[in-house]
């Protein structure tokens, strides 16, 4: 559960882009997101229905490094039976620079059965640096912090999610690969993509037509083969994650979106 909600703010979004240098940042023409922003999910396994999740900009424009930045935060939990055997209650936030779509902080605090994380990363984008503490369970207090070095313009999961709705799939073909860069607990990684064409995907809110996304997995102990996992993304001024699929060892698992507010774009539904 709590790697499917990794690879659901693995794939937050997407839409057209200029860049430009300002302050050392490639700053971003965003047009695909804002503040007000709220998709709700629910999480599949098999048939069943175990969880929901919940993505949203916070409404107002926090003032981070001396940046204007958007709080963005993820959060998934079990419900139901679910819940009885193991509960999981989690969120990941971040603060995004405004202009540049890069992380200035981000947090983790996962709640799974017995297991507990409450993590805190601050980037230094002069210094190409991350520092990462972890509060111990004990005192409560963080840990002394770890410091890693980082990419250019570094993003963790959620700022390479936003970074994903600038991108310009209409210019790529059916094969092509997005390859996204970012930094994650300690290890600075890139994910390579592949663009699968268009498909209309049947929601709660009607038929939409989607961009197709594959991401190339390495190898692991929960996915089965690099490309267990499908995304499909909203082919309009949006770009917002419609639905996730996932061939697991243990069986087969998904998100599907059921509602949605404050879109910067109306949302493009098939009538038929």
């Amino acid at each position: 559960m709590d790697r499917l909600l990794i690879g659901f703010i693995l794939f937050l979004g997407l839409a057209a882009f200029t860049v430009r240098e300002e302050f050392g940042f490639t700053a971003i023409e965003n047009t695909s997101f804002g503040p007000g922003e709220e998709i709700n999910y629910r999480v599949n396994f098999g048939f069943f229905t175990v969880g929901s999740a919940v993505t949203k900009v916070d409404k107002k424009i926090y003032k981070i490094n001396s940046r204007p930045s958007y709080k963005v935060d993820a959060f998934g939990a079990t419900s139901g039976m679910v819940s009885w055997i193991t509960k999981v209650d989690d969120q990941w936030g971040a603060y995004i620079d405004t202009a540049a779509l890069v992380t200035h902080v981000s947090y983790r605090k996962i709640k799974e059965g017995r297991y507990r994380k409450d993590e805190l990363t601050t980037f230094d984008h002069v210094t190409r640096k991350a520092e990462v503490k972890v509060r111990n369970k004990e005192t409560g207090v963080y840990d002394n912090a770890k410091i890693y070095d980082t990419p250019n313009n570094v993003r963790d999961l959620v700022g390479g999610f936003l970074y994903l709705r600038v991108i310009e799939f209409d210019k790529l073909h059916k094969g092509d690969t997005v390859t996204i860069s970012g930094f994650f607990e300690d290890t600075s990684y890139n994910l390579n993509i592949i663009y699968d064409g268009t498909e209309v995907i049947s929601t709660k809110v009607g038929k939409i037509r989607c961009l197709r996304l594959i991401p190339i997995m390495p190898k692991n102990k929960l996915f089965d083969g690099e490309n267990s996992i499908t995304c499909w993304i909203s082919d309009d001024g949006n770009k917002i994650p419609v639905k996730i699929q996932a061939k697991m060892f243990i069986g087969s698992t998904g998100i599907e979106m059921v509602s949605f507010r404050g879109l910067r774009n109306q949302l493009k539904v098939i009538f038929d």
